[in-house]
C-alpha cells in the first residue's frame, strides 16, 4: 500500500510541480520587484531587528544579523509550510472533488513552493556571510546544504498530518498561529542560545529540534565549522516521527476528506 501510494505522487509529478510554479507566478503577478522580494523583506526586517537587538543585548550588528536572517528565512519556511500546508486540502477542494490523486501531492504542492522560497532567500544570507565573514568559508558550508532536504521531509509530513486534521477541524489554522507563536519565543530564532542557557533554561535549546535545524545552517556559515551529529540525529528522529503519524492518520482519514471539503 505505501509503495502504490508513492508510485501515485511520482506518477502525478508533472501535476504538483505545475501547481507549484503556478504558485510563484501568483504570488508575484504585477509586482514591480517580483522575486527579488524573497530578498529584500528578510534583509529589511533582519536590518532593524538586528540594530534593536543588537543595543539591547550589546552584540555586534555585524555578527548578530546573519544569526537573526539564517533564523527568519527557516522559520518562516516552518511557518508557512505548517499552516498554508494544513489548509491545502481545503483550498485544493476543487481538484480532490474531481481526480483521483494521492491527497499528499496537495501538501507537497506547498512545500516544494515554500521551498523555492526559502531558496532564493537563503541567497541573501550566504552573501551577507561571505561579504562580513569571509574567514569562515570551507568546506563545512556544504553540510548547509543538507538542510533543503531535511526541512522538505520534515515539513511534508507535518503539513499532510496537519491538512488531515484541518479538514475535519477548521479552526486548526487559526490555532496554529497561536502555537508557533508560543514556538518562537521559546526557541533559539532571533534570541542567541546562550541567552536561553544563561536562564538555566537550556532544556529549551538541548532537547529543541528547532535548534539543532537551525544549528545545520548556523554551524557552517556563522562558525565555520561542522554540525554534530547529535544535531542530524533529532531532525531524522523528527522526520520519523511524523511519517509515522502521517501515515497512521491517513490510512483512516484519506478516504474521509472528500466527506468534509
Amino acid at each position: 500500500m505505501p509503495s502504490r501510494y508513492i508510485r501515485g505522487i511520482w506518477a502525478s509529478r508533472y501535476f504538483w510541480t505545475h501547481l507549484a510554479l503556478a504558485d510563484l507566478r501568483s504570488r508575484w503577478r504585477r509586482s514591480f520587484f517580483g522575486i527579488l522580494w524573497t530578498i529584500i523583506q528578510p534583509l529589511g526586517l533582519t536590518l532593524l531587528l538586528s540594530v534593536v537587538f543588537g543595543r539591547i543585548f550589546n552584540t555586534s550588528i555585524v555578527e548578530y544579523a546573519p544569526y537573526i536572517l539564517s533564523g527568519m528565512v527557516v522559520w518562516e519556511f516552518v511557518t508557512a509550510s505548517s499552516i498554508n500546508g494544513s489548509l491545502s486540502f481545503v483550498q485544493a477542494d476543487a481538484y480532490i472533488k474531481q481526480c483521483q490523486h494521492p491527497l499528499a501531492i496537495y501538501t507537497l504542492r506547498t512545500v516544494l513552493t515554500n521551498l523555492i522560497v526559502l531558496l532564493l532567500a537563503s541567497s541573501s544570507l550566504i552573501a551577507w556571510v561571505l561579504i562580513v565573514m569571509p574567514q569562515n568559508f570551507g568546506w563545512a558550508w556544504l553540510a548547509a546544504l543538507t538542510l533543503f532536504p531535511i526541512l522538505a521531509l520534515i515539513a511534508w509530513p507535518l503539513a499532510t498530518l496537519l491538512a488531515y486534521i484541518a479538514t475535519r477541524f477548521r479552526d486548526l489554522p487559526h490555532a496554529l498561529g497561536l502555537v508557533l507563536q508560543a514556538m518562537w519565543f521559546v526557541s533559539p530564532i532571533y534570541f542567541e542560545a546562550k541567552v536561553f542557557r544563561g536562564g538555566d533554561l537550556h532544556v529549551l535549546v538541548d532537547y529543541n529540534p528547532i535548534y539543532h535545524m537551525l544549528e545545520i545552517v548556523r554551524a557552517p556559515l556563522l562558525q565555520g565549522s561542522w554540525p554534530t551529529l547529535e544535531n542530524y540525529a533529532y531532525c531524522l528522529g523528527l522526520i520519523a516521527s511524523l511519517v509515522l503519524l502521517a501515515w497512521l492518520v491517513g490510512r483512516t482519514a484519506e478516504k474521509k476528506v472528500i466527506f468534509y471539503l
